[in-house]
Order: C-alpha cells, then sequence, then structure tokens
C-alpha cells in the first residue's frame, strides 16, 4: 500500500509540476492575447475590456488556479482563434487520438509478445540472424516514412480508403476504424521490432541465472522453462517497456496524424501552435502528459501486482 501511494503522491506531483510549468511558460511568453484576438485596429479601451474580460489583469497564480479548477469543471478555456470553449473543440479530436493509440498499442502486444517469445526460443543461428536484420530494419524506418508507403499502396494504388477523407466517429464509427488502422500500423511496426528485442534480449538475460540452469539439470522442457519461469520474471520489465511505448505513441501520432490527414490532437495541436492559440495549447500539453505519466504509474503498479518484492525494494 506504501508503494501504491508513493506512485500515486509521484503523479500527482509530477501532474502539477507540468501543469503549472505550461501554464507559466505560454504566459510569459511576448505578446498580448487581446490584441492577438481583436487585432491591432482595437482601441485601447477594447482591449482593456477583453483583458478584464478573459481575466489577464489578475496575478498569475490566481489565473492559474482557475486554469486547473477548470479541468475538473470541463471548462478549459475559449479558443483564441475559434471563440469557442477548448472543451468542446477537443473532445471529437480526442477520441481520434485515443482511438488510434489503444489500436496501436493492441496491434504491438498481440503481434510483439508472441514473436518475442519464439525469438526466445529460438536457436538457430541462421534464423536468427535473419531475424535480427529484419527487427534492425523495422526499427529504423520512421512511422512518418512507413505511413507514406501505406497511403501508396492501400490509398492509391488499392484504394481501399480514401485519404483525406476521415469519417465521422459518430455516425461512421467501422469507417473511421478502417481508417484508422493503417495510421496505427504505421505507429506499430517499429515499436513491435523493439518489443520483440526487448523481449528476447530480458528473456536471455534470464535463462543464464542461475535458477534456470538449476531447473534444466533436472531434465524440465525449455518450453516449459520459459512459459513457467524465464517469461514470470522476465514480465515486469517488458511491462515497463510497454508503458512507455504506449507514452511514445501519442509522440508518435502526431506525426502521423499529419502524413494520414486524420483530425485528432496531434494535427490539431501542429495548426494551434503556428495559430499562438495558447488556450488549445495548453490543454492538449497538459492532456499528453497526463497520458504519459499515467502509464508510466499504472506499469508501476502492475509489476507490484505482479512482484510483491517491489514493496521493499527487491529487485533481484
Amino acid at each position: 500500500m506504501r508503494y501504491a501511494l508513493g506512485k500515486l503522491g509521484t503523479f500527482l506531483v509530477t501532474m502539477f509540476l507540468v501543469s503549472a510549468l505550461t501554464f507559466v511558460a505560454f504566459a510569459v511568453i511576448p505578446g498580448d492575447p487581446a490584441t492577438a484576438k481583436l487585432g491591432t485596429e482595437a482601441t485601447p479601451e477594447q482591449l482593456e475590456a477583453l483583458r478584464q474580460e478573459m481575466g489577464l489583469n489578475e496575478p498569475l497564480p490566481v489565473r492559474y488556479l482557475k486554469w486547473v479548477a477548470g479541468f475538473f469543471s470541463g471548462d478549459l478555456g475559449t479558443s483564441y482563434k475559434y471563440n469557442t470553449p477548448v472543451g468542446e473543440l477537443l473532445g471529437p479530436k480526442l477520441r481520434v487520438t485515443l482511438a488510434l493509440s489503444l489500436m496501436s498499442f493492441f496491434l504491438i502486444v498481440v503481434i510483439a509478445l508472441p514473436v518475442g517469445l519464439f525469438a526466445a526460443g529460438v536457436e538457430n543461428k541462421t534464423v536468427l540472424g535473419i531475424g535480427s536484420a529484419v527487427n534492425q530494419l523495422l526499427m529504423a524506418v520512421p512511422p512518418f516514412f512507413t505511413g507514406i508507403i501505406l497511403t501508396w499502396v492501400f490509398s492509391l494504388t488499392l484504394h481501399l480508403f480514401i485519404h483525406g477523407d476521415f469519417p465521422s466517429m459518430d455516425s461512421n464509427l467501422p469507417g473511421a476504424l478502417h481508417y484508422l488502422f493503417y495510421a496505427a500500423v504505421a505507429i506499430a511496426i517499429p515499436r513491435i521490432a523493439m518489443t520483440v528485442r526487448m523481449m528476447k534480449s530480458t528473456a536471455d538475460g534470464e535463462e543464464k541465472k542461475d535458477y534456470v540452469r538449476t531447473v534444466y539439470s533436472k531434465g524440465a522442457a525449455k518450453s516449459l522453462v520459459m512459459a513457467g519461469h524465464i517469461l514470470k520474471n522476465a514480465v515486469p520489465p517488458i511491462v515497463s517497456f510497454l508503458a512507455q511505448t504506449l507514452a511514445e505513441i501519442i509522440a508518435a501520432s502526431i506525426v502521423v496524424e499529419q502524413v494520414f490527414a486524420i483530425p485528432g490532437l496531434g494535427r490539431f495541436l501542429v495548426s494551434s501552435i503556428s495559430g499562438r492559440d495558447y488556450p488549445v495549447v495548453e490543454a492538449i500539453v497538459v492532456i499528453i502528459a497526463f497520458w504519459v505519466v499515467l502509464a508510466g504509474t499504472l506499469a508501476d503498479l502492475i509489476n507490484l501486482a505482479i512482484d510483491p518484492r517491489l514493496r521493499k525494494g527487491d529487485k533481484r
């Protein structure tokens, strides 16, 4: 319980620091939000009235506390560019990015884990050499390049989806998921290769330990040793790696959404930065940070359930 509470406390402190630094960073950026919204031809009276309405004349700590409170009430501010509540703008885009991220993660797990277990049990040097070469190639190819290839093959050549014509998730969920599948594959491919390599490396390290040699000396089959002993002790680092993968998927989606013209958080973040729409950028940055920190915290708690020795700091 103490370990779990400590991780929860770390999560809250991290989110506080991220939100505070994000808010302060955009508060001190040169430029007047009121001028950006009304234009340079606005009168001083109009600008002062808008600053008062936007709360820009209040002390920075007061503005920060109101902004943080808005996250709990659903009031994330108003977009400078669209003059619309940020929550209304982000809702549909958040669903798209969340679906893309979970689909990518699902592909990574269901493909990488079986392949990684198979690779850990392979002893043929020729097979291992070919597998290692393919693995290195897949890790080296960036998701945006894979996305371009997939778009050319499946959209422009095979016409399995229409690039740039993303279906609404509200009216055509199957069509939206079909469109997202190709982007998810582009994100997943290098991470699948990394996860396979991580699993094989971890399993090979466990196999060299004394307790595994003892089990082998008793005549146990390799498959039983792999499933009953090596895999159990190799799971915690794999869980941590998958949590890191889940966090990095968000970073990859920012680029891949541009390639596939997907109206998600990543694409909206890029356009909001270029348009200096700071309330939108602030909200997206905090949402992404929440996703990243939450992934790491959940991984630690899962590892705690798998390996109770972590409660005492024993990481044999």
